[in-house]
């Protein structure tokens, strides 16, 4: 009889214990599950769409690069590539868009100054050479401006200018 129940019980063990570990297994793949869907959705919400694009061409000083008007989450942004530069002389640069589509060749040299009216300021330059990011408020009508422009405030100077196109 020591046997039997010595077989039932090791029997009913083994069984007590797979029967642990499968539902283990299958509150860590709900566990897992529950916390990577966030993080995807996440991460597909972090996705910029390219609206417009444009490189920059030199006006009062050498500038190159890419700018591009993007889009994430509803918000538009202006996002200047990581071959940006432009020139450290300028006391006062600012990030702006423009009417105009040819703000180099609407404007005369040797500072191409800009009149009032005709840009929006969207910051000052964080740094003199690439990727850097500047929000556009929800306000701005943005077919109402084509192009991005590194400006001097101080001297009425620009920079560069880079004509944004439709992707």
């Amino acid at each position: 009889m020591n046997w039997k129940y010595f077989l039932l019980s090791s029997i009913a063990f083994i069984a007590i214990v797979i029967s642990t570990r499968e539902v283990q297994a299958a509150d860590n793949y709900i566990a897992i599950n529950t916390q990577t869907q966030p993080i995807i959705q996440l991460a597909k919400s972090q996705v910029s769409k390219v609206i417009q694009s444009g490189s920059f061409v030199s006006g009062e000083h050498t500038t190159q690069g890419t700018a591009r008007i993007t889009t994430k989450n509803g918000k538009s942004f202006l996002e200047l590539d990581q071959s940006f530069k432009t020139s450290n002389l300028g006391p006062d640069l600012v990030v702006i868009l423009h009417r105009s589509d040819n703000v180099i060749g609407s404007t005369k040299p040797p500072s191409y100054s800009l009149k009032k009216g005709d840009y929006v300021i969207l910051g000052r330059l964080q740094k003199f050479s690439g990727t850097q990011t500047y929000a556009i408020p929800d306000n701005i009508n943005l077919a109402e401006y084509k192009s991005a422009v590194i400006w001097c405030r101080k001297f009425n100077a620009t920079f560069g200018a880079a004509k944004l196109s439709n992707n």
